[in-house]
């Protein structure tokens, strides 16, 4: 057997073994590849070089394409404006809204060879504090390369499905309030629609969806607004009824809601009015009382008179008799003699 060495490049060593068999005829065996291990480079740093911290992986997930136009810039003014609406990630908050504001003032920039789609990549993470930039410096680096990736990322972390489902279950079972006026009803309708853009129910579906939950009397002036029936009416003609409906029903209420305000407002007057003129006929009343009321005279308390001596002190306590003998006689005399007057009258 004889063997040719090839060297290749690569640092490698490529052995290719040449048989012969009994015929004479050459056959080839498979080469066999050997390959040089270098020295890692790491082993070639350092021990401060390599406990430094590393650089990578701090990039950013937004990957924006290259652009080719002279002088791009983005306005000062226009960052501003993006920044004075900013989302925070709130429960409350609605991503799709803050999207289609965000597309509003990203629009009315144009430049030339520039793609509105590069605009938008490049000033979306200036609108975003709180939870949401911590959610956008969460995102893995350079994980959004279109416009249509960072909206998907963005609406399923704020909007997730159970958010959809609870909507749209809202939807579903729309009903009018009580003391609810149609116009009212009609705005409440179109607020919950808003609220999930993606609700994915059909013009017809809505348009059913809100007759059924009218009170019977607002139905019936539904179909009176239709000429009888609202459902022998097309989708969109049965829209337009509601719409302008709702437009005349809002007019009347506002100028009898106005009219009922005006009234209420003198109706209080009024009785202030009677309130105040009351509070001064009662001061007088008490002043005039309060003048009328003569005080009592002490009552001079009553001396006893001793009936022997007519000194300060009661008949039994007299010193002038001798054990009170004299003044227990004058006692019983004055008894008696009461005692014959009650019995003569």
């Amino acid at each position: 057997m004889r063997t040719r060495n090839f060297n290749f490049p690569n640092n490698s060593n490529v052995t290719i073994s040449r048989r012969r068999n009994r015929g004479g005829a050459p056959n080839i065996v498979e080469p066999e590849l050997r390959t040089i291990v270098e020295v890692a480079p790491m082993a070639k740093r350092t021990m401060e070089e390599l406990l430094c911290a590393p650089t990578e992986g701090y990039g950013e997930a937004i990957v924006l394409p290259e652009i080719n136009a002279d002088h791009f810039e983005i306005k000062t003014n226009l960052l501003q404006l993006v920044q004075a609406n900013p989302f925070h990630g709130y429960e409350r908050e609605n991503p799709h809204v803050h999207i289609n504001s965000f597309k509003r003032i990203t629009t009315t920039l144009r430049f030339k060879d520039v793609p509105n789609d590069v605009i938008k990549l490049m000033m979306f993470s200036y609108s975003l504090e709180g939870n949401a930039r911590l959610w956008y410096e969460k995102e893995p680096p350079n994980s959004i390369l279109t416009w249509e990736d960072l909206v998907t990322k963005f609406v399923n972390q704020f909007f997730p499905p159970s958010k959809t489902t609870h909507l749209k279950n809202e939807i579903s079972r729309f009903t009018q309030k009580f003391e609810e006026t149609f116009s009212e009803a009609w705005e409440r309708f179109k607020e919950m629609l808003r609220a999930c853009p993606h609700h994915g129910f059909t013009e017809l579906t809505q348009v059913d969806t809100f007759y059924n939950g009218l009170n019977e009397n607002d139905q019936d002036s539904l179909n009176a607004a239709a000429g009888g029936n609202l459902l022998s009416k097309t989708t969109r003609e049965a829209l337009n009824i509601i719409e302008n409906k709702s437009k005349v029903r809002y007019s009347r209420n506002k100028s009898n809601v106005s009219r009922m305000n005006t009234t209420s407002r003198e109706s209080v007057s009024k009785t202030d009015e009677r309130i105040d003129k009351l509070a001064d006929q009662l001061s007088t009343l008490v002043e005039i009382v309060s003048k009328k009321v003569v005080t009592p005279a002490p009552v001079k308390a009553v001396e006893e008179i001793c009936v022997t001596c007519s000194g300060p002190h009661a008949w039994y306590n007299c010193p002038n008799t001798d054990n009170n003998q004299v003044c227990l006689t004058k006692h019983d005399e004055m008894k008696s003699y009461s005692s014959s007057l009650i019995f003569d009258v």
